[in-house]
């Protein structure tokens, strides 16, 4: 599938109802590729956060085009090798870095900072319960954070949304 706009959720529900979040996706995003990898079972589930289109491509066909079109077929293996990448960023990030610097981390990515179209200004609507799920942590410590980043003006409160600003990159970078 191939998220045209909007953004998507995906998350994993343990045994006794625990959700984690493992990615929002957005415009350009693919997701369900394991089901061409000969993956049986849906490992998650993917849920619309905003409004979505989605491009839902049969495997025949998805690898029908991986084979004749070369420039898509190249755009579909950059996308997985930088989700691979970050799928490391994010395990070394769970086992080195503090809550602060995950929840900063996070919020930039949100805002689709360092990719190759403009950074969002606005987030959609994402609630601190699915931060602490993101991060690893609780909603009062996401909670506390964000007040933090408010009060420094990494962050601003909006009708529209959430605005993050470039400077929360400091939160990231300082040792």
């Amino acid at each position: 599938m191939y998220v045209q706009k909007g953004g998507v959720k995906l998350s994993v529900v343990n045994e006794v109802g625990k959700e984690a979040v493992l990615a929002i996706l957005g415009p350009g995003d693919f997701f369900g590729e394991g089901g061409m990898a000969g993956q049986p079972v849906r490992m998650g589930t993917a849920t619309a956060i905003t409004p979505t289109t989605v491009l839902v491509i049969e495997k025949n066909e998805m690898i029908r085009v991986l084979h004749t079109e070369h420039a898509f077929s190249d755009r579909f293996v950059s996308f997985m090798l930088s989700r691979n990448i970050r799928i490391e960023e994010d395990l070394v990030d769970q086992l080195f870095n503090s809550s602060e610097k995950r929840l900063a981390r996070t919020l930039l990515l949100l805002a689709r900072y360092g990719k190759d179209s403009q950074p969002q200004k606005i987030l959609p609507r994402v609630s601190q319960e699915m931060l602490a799920e993101m991060i690893g942590t609780t909603r009062p410590r996401v909670n506390f954070f964000m007040n933090k980043f408010r009060k420094l003006g990494l962050i601003q409160y909006s009708q529209a949304g959430l605005q993050v600003h470039s400077s929360l990159l400091s939160v990231v970078l300082h040792e």
